[in-house]
């Protein structure tokens, strides 16, 4: 597995300097991005200035390997930074984790002479694309002629590259391809309730030769450079970008909701003067709290295990699936009480009327349908004995 099977993973997050630093820069720019909120989604796509921000910090980079000049940032720095990121602006959270994730599974996954072109240092080229629902790959001399039409590539307005899944005609086979983002054409129609600001539009190509090494297995937990967190594999790191970017919103709602609750106290007929609100509040609060605690319990013992040397179990596969869904739904259920409860303060113009429609739109996405808690309650009932986790299915 050549650098993930010779480097410890204690050894590798314990020469990682950037880790900490990472997570205070994601703190240092919460002001910016949640300032910068509204006007993003006015543009649909991130401001310049926040843009910029997640390059200088190295934010683009969180999981890019180290040997290419990334962070390569484990399972509960990136939680931390991408829940603040989120809080700030659920947006910007949801731009920087797509393209993180790109940018670094296609650095850890692809052919040594992509690597070097698309990695050479200096300012980093972000990626950005859909990886999940394919088009076509047509196998040709030295690579793959690449086609199809592709939905919801967020943040590819503020990307140069794209990253795009396929499955290859003569076998089946979902594979990732890498080529310049003016070989697509994109169609502009991210004419939606919410996440606005990601400019997750569509996308074409026809025929885009793609070489063989800027592409790579969609299912691959084989890194070719990088420590053992890439065993995670592109799915695990969906898991760690879906769940604390619900964790992070989840908290922002709440947190507005007890400043507008403090802003009227001790006025007759206030929410802080209603008992049953005070109740239903407390265990709103409750529900955010058990899905952070299950979410950091489940993480920290894939980390536990990575620094042993070994990758993630196939328990841990379905525990990460899990937590993911409960924090998904629990902190659907918060963003609807604040909703209800900050009466026509929820449907004006503001952080809790724009929150709500972000997060119900983040819910549509795959990896929050019901499909996948079955399979998680199949493989903790014991009646999925012989399958394994391939992508959020259950195959033999």
């Amino acid at each position: 597995m050549s650098e993930a099977a010779t480097s410890t993973a204690a050894g590798s997050a314990a020469s990682n300097g950037k880790q900490a630093d990472l997570v205070e820069a994601a703190k240092g720019l919460m002001e910016l991005v949640d300032r910068d909120a509204t006007a993003a989604e006015t543009l649909g796509q991130l401001t310049d200035e926040v843009e910029e921000a997640f390059h200088e910090t190295g934010l683009w980079g969180m999981w890019v390997p180290q040997t290419l000049g990334g962070a390569e940032l484990w399972p509960i720095a990136s939680l931390h930074v991408l829940e603040d990121t989120s809080y700030a602006d659920p947006s910007a959270g949801w731009v920087l984790m797509a393209a993180a994730l790109a940018t670094g599974c296609d650095a850890a996954y692809m052919g040594d002479e992509a690597a070097a072109q698309l990695y050479p240092g200096g300012r980093l080229l972000v990626h950005a694309g859909q990886g999940t629902r394919p088009g076509q790959a047509l196998t040709t001399d030295g690579g793959y002629l690449v086609s199809g039409e592709w939905q919801f590539a967020s943040g590819i307005k503020n990307s140069q590259i794209i990253h795009t899944g396929s499955l290859v005609e003569e076998t089946g086979q979902p594979r990732i391809a890498i080529f310049p983002k003016e070989q697509a054409t994109f169609i502009d129609n991210w004419d939606v309730l919410g996440l606005r600001a990601t400019g997750s539009i569509d996308y074409t190509a026809d025929s885009v030769f793609v070489p063989e090494p800027f592409t790579y297995p969609a299912v691959t937990d084989v890194p070719l450079r990088g420590g053992i967190v890439f065993t995670l594999g592109i799915v695990n790191f969906g898991m760690i970008c879906h769940t604390s970017w619900a964790l992070g919103v989840g908290r922002r709602m709440l947190d507005e909701l007890r400043k507008l609750v403090e802003g009227k106290a001790g006025r007759p007929g206030s929410l802080g003067e209603n008992e049953e609100f005070l109740g239903d509040f407390a265990m709103a609060e409750a529900k955010w709290r058990a899905a952070h605690a299950l979410t950091y319990e489940t993480w920290n013992d894939v980390e536990d295990t990575l620094h042993g040397g070994d990758p993630m179990t196939l328990d841990q596969q379905t525990r990460t699936r899990l937590a993911l869904q409960h924090a998904t739904w629990s902190v659907q259920e918060v963003c609807m009480f604040v909703y209800l409860a900050a009466g026509t303060a929820g449907i004006r113009e503001g952080i809790i009327q724009r929150a709500f429609r972000d997060y119900h739109t983040g819910t549509q996405h795959f990896t929050s349908s019901p499909p996948i808690r079955q399979n998680c309650g199949r493989m903790l009932a014991g009646i999925a004995k012989g399958k394994k986790w391939q992508f959020l299915n259950l195959v033999d």
